[in-house]
């Protein structure tokens, strides 16, 4: 795509519709997700193990979906994967309306997740080709807030209608917002170049070897916020601070809202360090904080600083994956970023869920210190200290 079509714009009217496609799809996402375990529970008498299981088993459906994309993408393009994805996303998602038992359930809950898989790694490739190479980490800190927005509305909003409507009637309005929205896919015409079919394709990849070191300090970050987005609310009912945790994600969100464009600048201009290394160190100062929490203004302080933190980290190390990557392999680096990101997502509660009766939640979270420590140092000696061999 030309640099002078776009003449420096970051908000055209593809990079706009990308955009608001990924945010209803996170919204559909996250509102499922924080919804689902308390269904099975209340219709299928399920333990809160296996109704913890039915809602993480999406992100894992999510983690296939970016891991068999990554490398397609390279070979058939961006755009047409985006539009498998999609319609594989109606498909599955007509199948909550079946009931089938439990098991039909979280089957469905990994396809779907497949399905958000795809199309969301597309999504994430054709926004950072849509914007001008020297606009670039300033372009993908926008595109971000989509599922920053879209994390704090699904969970909001869809607790607010589930006072007053079933979870199959929030499923219908959801559904209907996703669909009205993709009616506006022919707008995007922008394409990564795929490879041409006469050319060899080569063996299947998932991770780009390039990415994977810069990927393991993604990692611990992930598993760091697992414990937020798995044990947050289980924390403030044991402290009575039910009503803080609400807004939590709010302010998480408000953070993050007010300072990617800020930070999306610096990254363009003075590299990623200047934008990483305080990230981490505020989510660190989030965590702790979150740990000593026993007020709602504690509470909502640690979300600040975390939204601070880890929010701006998401797109500064997306931005760093996508550079240390060869030119071609935009799509697979993408991949890479997101697979890392939500291993730690995915697989953290399992494994922290076993040190909970040692630590309690809050020594839990003072602990994953050392998880955003152990980021940082990785990212120091894989990225930090050589970002002068690089341009962002």
């Amino acid at each position: 795509m030309s640099k002078n079509k776009y003449k420096g714009k970051i908000w055209t009217r593809e990079f706009s519709v990308i955009f608001l496609f990924h945010f209803i799809l996170m919204f559909s996402m996250y509102s499922t997700l924080v919804t689902v375990g308390t269904v099975t529970i209340e219709d299928y008498g399920a333990s809160p193990g296996t109704a913890g299981f039915a809602a993480s088993v999406f992100i894992v459906g999510v983690l296939a979906g970016r891991a068999l994309t990554g490398y397609q993408i390279n070979n058939m393009g961006a755009r047409k994967i985006m539009y498998i994805g999609t319609v594989f996303f109606f498909i599955t998602y007509a199948l909550y309306f079946i009931d089938g038992g439990l098991h039909l359930l979280i089957a469905v809950r990994l396809l779907n997740g497949v399905a958000t898989g795809i199309i969301s790694t597309a999504l994430n490739t054709l926004a950072t080709i849509s914007v001008p190479p020297e606009r670039r980490g300033e372009g993908i800190s926008h595109f971000s807030l989509s599922m920053i927005l879209g994390a704090a509305f699904g969970p909001f909003l869809s607790f607010l209608a589930l006072e007053h409507i079933s979870f199959n009637m929030m499923l219908i309005y959801v559904g209907l917002i996703v669909l009205a929205v993709s009616f506006l896919l022919p707008v995007i015409r922008i394409n990564n170049t795929p490879r041409p079919e006469t050319a060899p394709k080569g063996r299947f990849v998932m991770i780009d070897r390039d990415v994977l070191p810069m990927g393991l300090s993604i990692l611990f970050m992930g598993l760091a916020y697992s414990a937020v987005l798995s044990f947050l609310n289980t924390y403030a009912l044991g402290m009575n601070l039910v009503t803080a945790a609400g807004v939590f994600f709010l302010v998480y969100s408000a953070a993050v809202m007010v300072t990617r464009p800020i930070t999306g600048k610096m990254l363009d201009r003075y590299g990623a360090n200047v934008v990483l290394y305080p990230s981490f160190i505020m989510t660190a100062a989030g965590f702790f904080t979150l740990g000593q929490a026993t007020a709602g203004s504690v509470l909502l302080l640690a979300g600040f600083l975390i939204g601070l933190g880890y929010g701006n980290f998401q797109s500064a190390a997306q931005a760093v994956c996508v550079k240390v990557a060869k030119r071609d392999n935009v799509g697979l680096a993408t991949s890479t970023f997101f697979i890392m990101l939500e291993i730690g997502l995915g697989f953290g509660p399992f494994f922290l869920g076993m040190v909970v009766p040692f630590t309690g939640y809050g020594g839990l979270y003072q602990l994953l210190v050392f998880s955003i420590a152990a980021a940082m140092v990785i990212f120091h000696f894989v990225y930090g200290r050589h970002e002068k061999k690089y341009e962002i």
